[in-house]
């Protein structure tokens, strides 16, 4: 078992008083006394399914090498219930012990950065990044940076905070497609799900020349061999990320929502729900390349079966941790408001992450999750023994 695979440290199981809603809230590890993960709300939500998530944040944060262990939180309600809000409120005061000195949330499926910070705000807390601010040197000044930097006005019409995930996942398929040698014009993608991480690892994708031919919501998948106007399709969504049917030429086919998997396409990207490619849907599968931008969209057994058929997986903790290391360099100053100099540090990691995972599965099979889990461990066992010594020199008289 890999280092960071360990046992989460604690979990928590919530009732709202009021509904009788659960909540969770999963601790996997701390690193200085610190843990970062999002809060999603979704019926259905249960604890397993937090408690991979949290596993899957302590992953990303030791393959960036970040200060911070990993944790999650999750609701188990509708965000499109009317009483959504008061129940994520209710659930932010709860957890407040945690949220004050331990854990650094934000924003994560059906639960956008600006209400979770409304929540904040309204228990006195400011910022989601909370427990992080308050240990800063200059805790109003960190705030500023960060509230810039999440607000930073992008091309599209967009905000950095809300663009920057999606960045991340379409630089690790940039890296995927230089590794591989492809020409950018000739390399078509497929992407399941349009919200803040397939939309925008979408949009920049078809802003780097490759061709998406097609891009699933909960109403379908829309098709063209040729290549689809991601930014018009983007801009015709409504607020739960579904586009508008009525906008879409003619001449786009339309399947129905799974169908999605089973494109021919150079690279697949899953960015819709946890679990969405089981063994019962490998065979489907036509793409050369599978780049997780949900977190856990394949399962194990499926990813084992997609590995034998010669199909690399880029794992979730890898492409998809844009986000959270994006956010902890704007919490440490490495970068700040200004979009170039994110985007500029942003590229140059994720482009830096694939080749080595592609080259251990060419040269072994090593799937990347194994090539990606090792260098977690390497980064786990350095800040395990810098704190050791921490604590050691902390003792010397």
């Amino acid at each position: 078992m890999a280092l960071v695979d360990c046992d989460p440290l604690m979990r928590v199981t919530w009732a709202d008083p009021v509904t009788g809603k659960r909540g969770y809230l999963v601790v996997h590890s701390l690193v200085s006394g610190l843990a970062t993960g999002g809060t999603r709300m979704r019926a259905g939500c249960t604890m397993a399914e937090v408690e991979d998530l949290a596993l899957g944040m302590a992953r990303k944060t030791a393959v960036f090498n970040l200060p911070v262990g990993g944790a999650k939180g999750g609701i188990d309600c509708d965000p499109k219930d009317p009483g959504a809000k008061d129940v994520l409120h209710r659930f932010v005061e709860a957890m407040r012990p945690w949220i004050d000195a331990h854990w650094v949330t934000a924003e994560d499926l059906g639960v956008p950065q600006h209400l979770i910070d409304e929540v904040f705000e309204e228990v006195g807390l400011q910022q989601s990044y909370h427990a992080a601010i308050r240990r800063a040197p200059d805790a109003e000044h960190t705030l500023r940076r960060i509230r810039a930097g999440l607000n930073a006005p992008v091309p599209g019409g967009l905000l950095l905070g809300d663009v920057v995930g999606g960045y991340g996942v379409a630089q690790s398929c940039l890296g995927v497609v230089r590794s591989r040698g492809w020409q950018e014009d000739r390399t078509t993608v497929a992407v399941q799900g349009v919200g803040t991480m397939g939309g925008g690892a979408a949009w920049y994708l078809h802003e780097a020349g490759l061709r998406i031919v097609a891009v699933a919501d909960a109403a379908g998948t829309l098709y063209h061999p040729d290549g689809l106007d991601v930014p018009a399709l983007l801009e015709s969504r409504d607020r739960f990320g579904e586009i508008d049917r009525t906008q879409v030429p003619e001449d786009v086919h339309r399947f129905s929502r799974d169908e999605v998997l089973a494109t021919d396409v150079d690279i697949l990207i899953p960015a819709a729900v946890s679990y969405a490619i089981t063994p019962q849907r490998v065979p489907e599968i036509r793409a050369k390349v599978i780049v997780e931008a949900a977190n856990t969209p394949v399962t194990a057994e499926a990813e084992n079966q997609l590995a034998s058929g010669g199909v690399p997986v880029i794992p979730d903790f890898v492409a998809n941790s844009g986000a959270v290391a994006w956010a902890w360099w704007l919490l440490l100053g490495r970068v700040d408001a200004d979009p170039v100099l994110s985007f500029s540090v942003l590229r140059e990691e994720m482009l830096a992450k694939m080749p080595p995972l592609l080259e251990a599965w060419d040269a072994d099979g090593t799937t990347p999750r194994v090539a990606a889990l090792e260098l977690a461990d390497q980064h786990s066992e350095h800040n395990r023994a810098a704190e050791a010594e921490g604590r050691r020199l902390a003792t010397i008289p």
